[in-house]
């Protein structure tokens, strides 16, 4: 049986809830059986973010990883494609960490492609009547820190692995982001072979 860890994070910026923690949580319910999906919800906070996610990586060694977040902005379900060795904060974090112009891992390499068959998740998303596009830019704030961080401990290992962006309820209903993310897990299973 294949283990998934779905992750969301919790509201920031004076919103009353993220929308992808909210998606995540939805998408979850009566998730089948035939694979053990895990979810949890991250702090929007540099650093820490990632060092939680990478420690449910360590205890889980879950076969699949989807790590989303909301794009302020965005009206369509986005896949990321890259995340940059960078933390640019527009506005502070949840713990007021304002970085600028920081690389997030010293030495680390400019950037590191998604693992997920992001192409192939697309197409079920648009063909479901969910409007979806890939996105080449995770950003430069806490989810592509996070995507980063997460890629990078993952670079000796196999594990699928990448993140996944949603529109703000306000833009697409959580139910429409909820069933992309439902169609992004059956598209990484189904990667798996």
């Amino acid at each position: 049986m294949a283990t998934i860890l779905l992750t969301g994070f919790d509201a920031f910026g004076g919103a009353a809830a993220n929308s992808s923690w909210d998606a995540v949580q939805l998408a979850a319910r009566d998730w089948p059986e035939s694979s053990a999906l895990v979810t949890a919800c991250l702090p929007v906070e540099f650093g820490r973010a990632g060092d939680i996610l990478d420690d449910l990586i360590g205890r889980l060694r879950p076969d699949l990883v989807i790590a989303t977040g909301v794009a302020a902005g965005r009206t369509k379900v986005t896949p990321e494609r890259i995340a940059i060795n960078l933390a640019d904060a527009r506005i502070p974090d949840n713990a007021g960490a304002e970085p600028r112009d920081e690389p997030i891992v010293a030495e680390g390499p400019d950037a590191y492609f998604t693992r997920l068959p992001v192409q192939d998740m697309v197409e079920r998303m648009t063909a479901a009547g969910i409007p979806a596009a890939l996105s080449l830019s995770a950003g430069t704030y806490v989810c592509n820190d996070t995507m980063y961080r997460m890629l990078h401990s993952l670079s000796s290992q196999t594990t699928l692995a990448g993140f996944i962006h949603v529109p703000d309820s306000a833009e697409l209903p959580v139910a429409s982001s909820a069933a992309a993310l439902r169609l992004a897990l059956e598209s990484g299973l189904a990667a798996l072979g």
